[in-house]
């Protein structure tokens, strides 16, 4: 095995995953290579299985052989198999990791989002199909989809909670990941059940840098990761204290913060920015294959996610008097994020259709 910055960056406590799922990645053995490399876990969401199923012909032949079945029903036994198969590629590495890594995350239904226990019973449903302890399943961070996290961690189910963008959203979740352990606890049950919170980050940095126009250019790629940074400092103070001790001693683990959309947007800034910036004990970062071949090229394994607190803090308190309002913002890319998902599952569905009646 040939040594990696990706290893060296799982020395400093940051777990690298890959955010990307197709049949090609499963058969050709390319998801096997990149786990030589140090990559320890894949995610996917609607759009990257609308890449994999509706703008490809890999599936056409699967597609064609199950006659009278829905769109839906078709759809999910295609991402079903292919989350699998990955989380079979993928469990040495959870087995080594003694259930730190080595997971598949695969995501409910975004027309559930606003619907609690339909996504609870969602996410117990997909868990129970695929069977596997390296599986987590993807739960949109809204108001109902915080507390299907708490069902699901209470019953057992792996979360990721996804599509997280400011502070306090990142509170909510790690508040009710907690409670979800707690309610095990009080039954006696194991606290082994594995979640992670994912922060998007890029996409903060989009709208924010359109805010500011041609105001405070040094504000400019800043404030991204400062929230990140100052997210990543909540976690630790939440993930602390007796109460939290009290629960690791019967062996829980911590909900990692998972830094998702981490593709560079903006050709001003580096092309590995957000990987390189939030590196940095506890966390997780789900990086894009082309962000990741830059990585791996001239990426560096060095602990940053603790650097200039002080001057994020002051950054973010000057967008604020700049009329910036961050949970605003953040509120807005939520709905357009769910926006995002719920349209590229329809076109999903609506591809199958087509490939059911050709």
């Amino acid at each position: 095995m040939v040594r990696t910055v990706l290893h060296e960056t799982a020395e400093l406590g940051q777990s690298i995953w890959l955010d990307t799922m197709s049949r090609g990645l499963i058969a050709s053995g390319g998801l096997a290579e990149w786990m030589e490399q140090g990559v320890a876990g894949v995610t996917t969401n609607p759009a990257i299985f609308e890449q994999a199923i509706a703008n490809t012909g890999d599936y056409d032949a699967e597609i064609a052989g199950m006659p009278g079945r829905s769109a839906a029903e078709i759809c999910e036994a295609l991402t079903l198999q292919e989350v699998g198969a990955a989380a079979d590629i993928l469990r040495p590495v959870f087995d080594r990791t003694g259930g730190l890594d080595g997971y598949v995350s695969l995501e409910v239904n975004p027309f559930l989002a606003s619907d609690r226990d339909g996504t609870v019973s969602e996410a117990r449903r997909l868990f129970a199909l695929l069977d596997r302890p390296n599986v987590m399943i993807k739960i949109p961070a809204t108001p109902e989809g915080i507390g299907a996290l708490e069902a699901c961690i209470a019953s057992g189910v792996n979360v990721n909670a996804t599509l997280i963008f400011s502070e306090g959203q990142y509170a909510s979740v790690a508040d009710a990941y907690i409670r979800g352990l707690e309610a095990r606890a009080a039954r006696g049950l194991g606290l082994q059940t594995a979640s992670v919170a994912s922060v998007f980050v890029s996409r903060v940095e989009t709208a924010v840098d359109r805010a500011l126009a041609d105001r405070e250019p040094a504000l400019r790629g800043k404030i991204a990761v400062d929230g990140a940074r100052m997210i990543y400092q909540r976690f630790r103070k939440i993930f602390s204290g007796p109460g939290w001790d009290a629960l690791a001693a019967c062996g829980a683990r911590v909900q990692r913060p998972l830094w998702a959309s981490t593709g560079t947007k903006d050709p001003a800034y580096s092309d590995v920015k957000y990987v390189q910036e939030l590196i940095g004990p506890d966390t997780v970062n789900t990086v894009p294959p082309g962000t990741l071949v830059a990585f791996l090229d001239h990426g560096r394994a060095v602990g940053t996610v603790q650097e200039d607190l002080e001057g994020a803090a002051a950054r973010l308190k000057r967008a604020g008097e700049l009329g910036i309002s961050l949970p605003a913002l953040c509120d807005r890319l939520m709905k357009d994020g769910l926006e995002a998902f719920n349209g590229a599952f329809r076109s999903l569905l609506a591809a199958i259709e087509g490939k059911c009646g050709a």
